[in-house]
C-alpha cells in the first residue's frame, strides 16, 4: 500500500532524475549504459527480450505485443516513453505501472552505481538512461518472462540495445530527431536497424523502398530471420466498428479472423499485425484464435486518438510528426461523422511544424496554437506564424497557455452543437507533452461537471 512517505519520496527521486541530461540533450553512445548495467550484474540479460524500434506506432504495438503474452500467461515487462502524466507509466509489470514502492526499492537499488558511473564519466549518466536501467532492474527483481523494450530514440546507440533481444520490430520509419538520426531518411534507417541481433527474428513494417534495402540488407548481415509485412504476414481486412474495428490478419503461422479491437484507425489496425507476427515470431506457432480475439478486445492505448469527453466530444492523439499527423488526419475522415473538428496544436521546437500543419489543414476548420508547459514547446508566437501560412487568418487563433486553449475550443463546439444538426469535436495533440497536459485538464473538467 502507497503511504504518504512513500509520494514524497517519490518526488525526490523525480527531481533527482529531472536534473540528470534530458531526453532531449543526446550524447549518442552507449559506453554510459554498457558500464551502467555491467555493474549491475547485466539485469538486461536475465529475461528474453523484443526489442521494438521505428518511428511511430511503438508504443501502441508495444501495448498488443503485452497483451497477447499476458492472454498466454507470460509475466510481462514492459518499457516505453515518453510518459503522459507520472514517469512511473513507462515501467510497466504485468500490463500495470510499476508502484511507487517497486520503484523507490529499485532506485535505492541502482543510485550508489549512478553516481559511480558519473564518477567515471565525462558526462553523466542521462534521464533515459537511469530510467533504461531501472526498468531492466525491476524487471530481474520481480522477475519478469518477457521483456517488451520500446527503443528511446534511434537504435544503434539507444540506451536500450544493451539487451539481447530475440525478436527485434522495426515500425515504419519516417523523417524525425534529424538532428541526432541524420537529415536522410537513409540515414535514420541505417541508426534504427543497429538495433538487429545476430541470428534474431526481425519483424518488419512496411517501409518506404530505400529504408526497405537497408533494413533487408542489415537482416542478412546479422543473418537474422525477416517476417515482411505484406510477405510473410498481412492486415487482410479491416470494417469499421462501434467503438473501434473488426480486422482479420494473416499471421507468419496462420490466418486469424473477426479481431475486435477498440481503437481508431488504419495504422492501430496495421499496427495490430505487426504485434501479431511478432509475438507468433517468438513462440514459433500459430496462437489460439479465442486467445488473440480476447488479448486485442483487452487492448488501450492511452492518448492515441483517445476519445476523453463527450458533450462536446474531445479527442487526444500523441501526433508529433507529419507521418503522425496524416494518419491522425486520414482517421478523422474516415470514421468519424463531425461536422467541424476544432484543433488544439501544441508542438515542440525541433519538429518538423509545416509538415504536421499541412497534414492537419485539410480536416480542421478552427485550429487555436498554443504551448505546453515543456521547455522545449515552440512558443505561441512562432506557432501562430507558421500557422497563418497554412490555414490563414480567419481559421487560426491563439491561447497563450493549453488549458485556456482547451476551454476556449470547447466552448465554441459547444456553442455551435447548440444550434446545429450536426457535430462539432474537438481534437487536441501535437506531442505526447501536450496530450499528457490535456489528459489532467479535462479530468478537472470532468470532475468539476459532476454534480
Amino acid at each position: 500500500m502507497t503511504t504518504p512517505e512513500d509520494l514524497e519520496v517519490l518526488k525526490i527521486i523525480e527531481s533527482a532524475l529531472n536534473k540528470r541530461w534530458p531526453e532531449s540533450q543526446i550524447e549518442p553512445s552507449l559506453d554510459r549504459i554498457s558500464a551502467l548495467v555491467d555493474a549491475l550484474g547485466s539485469p538486461q540479460l536475465s529475461f528474453p527480450t523484443v526489442h521494438i524500434g521505428g518511428t511511430n506506432g511503438k508504443t501502441s504495438t508495444s501495448r498488443m505485443v503485452d497483451a497477447l503474452f499476458t492472454e498466454l500467461e507470460y509475466r510481462t515487462g514492459r518499457f516505453t516513453s515518453p510518459h503522459l502524466e507520472s514517469f512511473l507509466e513507462r515501467i510497466s509489470i504485468k500490463g500495470s505501472p510499476i508502484s511507487p514502492e517497486a520503484l523507490i526499492a529499485t532506485y535505492n537499488d541502482i543510485a550508489l552505481y549512478l553516481d559511480l558511473i558519473d564518477s567515471r564519466s565525462t558526462v553523466p549518466i542521462s534521464y533515459f538512461e537511469a530510467l533504461t536501467a531501472l526498468a531492466f532492474v525491476a524487471f530481474a527483481e520481480n522477475p519478469v518472462d518477457i521483456g517488451i523494450i520500446e527503443v528511446g530514440m534511434g537504435g544503434d546507440w539507444d540506451a536500450t540495445n544493451v539487451v539481447a533481444s530475440s525478436v527485434s520490430v522495426l515500425m515504419p520509419i519516417g523523417l524525425d530527431h534529424t538532428e541526432y538520426l541524420g537529415e536522410t531518411i537513409e540515414e535514420i534507417a541505417s541508426t534504427k536497424a543497429g538495433i538487429i541481433k545476430s541470428e534474431s527474428h526481425v519483424v518488419l513494417a512496411a517501409q518506404e523502398p530505400e529504408v526497405a534495402r537497408i533494413l533487408l540488407a542489415k537482416v542478412l548481415e546479422k543473418s537474422a530471420i525477416p517476417y515482411r509485412e505484406g510477405v510473410e504476414f498481412a492486415l487482410t481486412r479491416r470494417d469499421i466498428a462501434v467503438g473501434g474495428q473488426l480486422i482479420s490478419i494473416r499471421g507468419v503461422h496462420g490466418e486469424y479472423t473477426d479481431i475486435y479491437l477498440p481503437l481508431h484507425g488504419a495504422h492501430q489496425a496495421t499496427n495490430a499485425a505487426i504485434a501479431l507476427a511478432t509475438v507468433e515470431a517468438f513462440v514459433g506457432l500459430k496462437l489460439d484464435d479465442e486467445l488473440v480475439r480476447s488479448a486485442f478486445a483487452s487492448v488501450i492505448s492511452p492518448g492515441r486518438l483517445e476519445i476523453l469527453h463527450r458533450d462536446p466530444t474531445v479527442i487526444i492523439d500523441a501526433a508529433h510528426n507529419p507521418h503522425g499527423a496524416k494518419a491522425l488526419a486520414q482517421t478523422l475522415k474516415s470514421e468519424f461523422d463531425f461536422e467541424s473538428i476544432f484543433c488544439v496544436l501544441g508542438i515542440l521546437g525541433e519538429k518538423d511544424v509545416l509538415g504536421v500543419l499541412n497534414a492537419l489543414e485539410p480536416v480542421v476548420d478552427r485550429l487555436i496554437v498554443t504551448m505546453s508547459d515543456s521547455p522545449r514547446a515552440l512558443s505561441v508566437e512562432e506557432l501562430f506564424e507558421s500557422a497563418l501560412a497554412v490555414f490563414g487568418s480567419e481559421r487560426t487563433f491563439s491561447e497563450a497557455n493549453l488549458n485556456s486553449a482547451i476551454t476556449y475550443a470547447m466552448e465554441q463546439a459547444t456553442l455551435i452543437n447548440q444550434v446545429s444538426d450536426g457535430v462539432s469535436a474537438v481534437v487536441i495533440t501535437g506531442s505526447v507533452v501536450t496530450v499528457g497536459a490535456a489528459r489532467v485538464a479535462l479530468k478537472k473538467i470532468e470532475s468539476a461537471q459532476k454534480p
